[in-house]
């Protein structure tokens, strides 16, 4: 305002008057410029929220050019910082357990992979979420992978994609030979003899036989169809030293025995055997959707002769798939638990992961995207995927995880080794499991 003007406008004002018109006006003009500033132009005046969010360098970059860019147009007043890690799942937990421990964790979302849900929650990391949706809400997703979330019955991860493991198949080969695909562990014993007499192919059946994580993955789907089980979550009964234990490792030595397995199987992770499956050299491989688009690509010597079916088991008994898969939960230490709920809100919704899907290739959690008709065209086998994942296993929801599975890794390994009898093995791995829970 032109305060010359105000002079001459005030020179017709009673002078006892002027001081308190001035004042007047100069806290009006103040509180109209505060109004201005908040409710005109925010975006001149407020800084974004920034959450932090830490994964694995290749999953960084699917990210950053899809899901974050849109969410980030969608909602200007929230920035997600990706902060890349790196490519070992193992590595990425200690990244995340070392900066929880210290105690004022950077990251406002944690990623997880399915098995670390109960570890975090126990420790009291982690927001609980179980009164942010609806039972409604969740029945859109995956039961077993929403089950995946929970920890004593809370909800502390809502998943954002989905994994299992999954029986892949010559299908060309099978139909030559008038095979069905098979149900049972004799069956895929018989189809891989015959194939394998009839040089068809140099291997019948490929699985993850290195100690590490992947070889618990695979062993408990076996474990499932033998009608065992590893630990039971709710009472922490171990079963590793049960009858249906030491069949499950009788079957796996059996394939290598036979020479339906390799010899160095015991020494294999998932790529070994994908190089091998894909090469053509084996009928039958048990791994992860990821197979899939590798071995369907243009300059795959399989393409198109692949089939999936979920892992076989005993007469009589159901097949199990190991449930894999990440999801998003909330950093107990955030600052910002309403923006990181909108975060997830978004990236675990359907537009987001029908998106993701068709972009990066990953297994959704959401029910309706495996019959959805744009990734169906793109992925045909994923109304058959959606069945496999039905018959999901978990592996236990418990707080010392990975103590537990750190023990089956060293001693399931010494049994298919030779280096002890399975007897021996499982008996001492079901003892130091009962001590680790305080069942001993």
């Amino acid at each position: 305002m032109n305060y010359r003007l105000l002079k001459n406008l005030f020179s017709v004002v009673p002078t006892r008057f002027k001081q308190l018109q001035l004042s007047a006006i100069v806290i009006l003009l103040a509180i109209l410029l505060s109004v201005f500033t908040k409710w005109i132009s925010p975006a001149q005046t407020a800084k974004p929220v920034v959450l932090n969010l830490l994964m694995t360098a290749p999953d960084a970059q699917p990210w950053k050019e899809g899901l974050v860019k849109r969410f980030e147009e969608k909602n200007p007043g929230i920035r997600i910082n990706i902060i890349e890690g790196p490519n070992a799942t193992n590595l990425l937990e200690d990244l995340y357990t070392s900066a929880f421990i210290l105690g004022d964790s950077p990251y406002d979302l944690v990623n997880m992979d399915v098995i670390w849900t109960p570890k975090f929650a126990a420790a009291g990391w982690l927001m609980d979420l179980t009164d942010r949706m609806t039972a409604k809400e969740l029945a859109a997703f995956s039961s077993w992978d929403v089950e995946g979330g929970r920890y004593e019955g809370r909800l502390y991860r809502i998943p954002m994609r989905s994994d299992v493991g999954i029986l892949y198949y010559r299908k060309d080969l099978l139909e030559e030979g008038g095979f069905a695909p098979p149900k049972t562990f004799a069956d895929l014993i018989a189809i891989s003899q015959s194939l394998k007499q009839q040089n068809k192919v140099n291997w019948g059946y490929l699985w993850q036989g290195r100690q590490y994580e992947g070889l618990v993955a695979m062993f408990v789907e076996v474990l499932h169809g033998f009608g065992g089980f590893w630990i039971d979550p709710k009472t922490l009964e171990v079963g590793l030293d049960r009858p249906e234990t030491l069949e499950a490792i009788a079957f796996l030595k059996q394939t290598m025995q036979a020479g339906i397995s390799p010899p160095g199987v015991t020494t294999y992770q998932e790529e070994e055997t994908r190089r091998i499956f894909q090469s053509g050299q084996a009928a039958f491989l048990r791994s992860w959707p990821y197979v899939w688009p590798l071995a369907n690509a243009p300059d795959s010597p399989i393409q198109g002769k692949i089939a999936i079916e979920p892992m076989v088991s005993a007469s009589g008994e159901n097949g199990g798939a190991c449930l894999g898969g990440w999801g998003l939960g909330i950093s107990k230490s955030t600052r910002y638990p309403q923006e990181a709920w909108k975060a997830i809100q978004y990236f675990t919704s359907e537009e987001a992961q029908r998106q993701f899907v068709l972009k990066a290739g990953f297994v959704p959690s959401r029910r309706s995207l495996f019959t959805d008709p744009q990734i169906v065209a793109k992925y045909p086998h994923y109304p058959q995927l959606l069945k496999v994942l039905e018959k999901a296993v978990l592996r236990p929801p418990i707080a010392q995880y990975a103590q537990a599975s750190d023990i089956l890794q060293r001693y399931l390994s010494a049994a298919l080794t030779n280096r002890l009898s399975g007897e021996k093995a499982m008996k001492q791995a079901a003892q130091e499991t009962r001590r680790l829970l305080g069942k001993s």
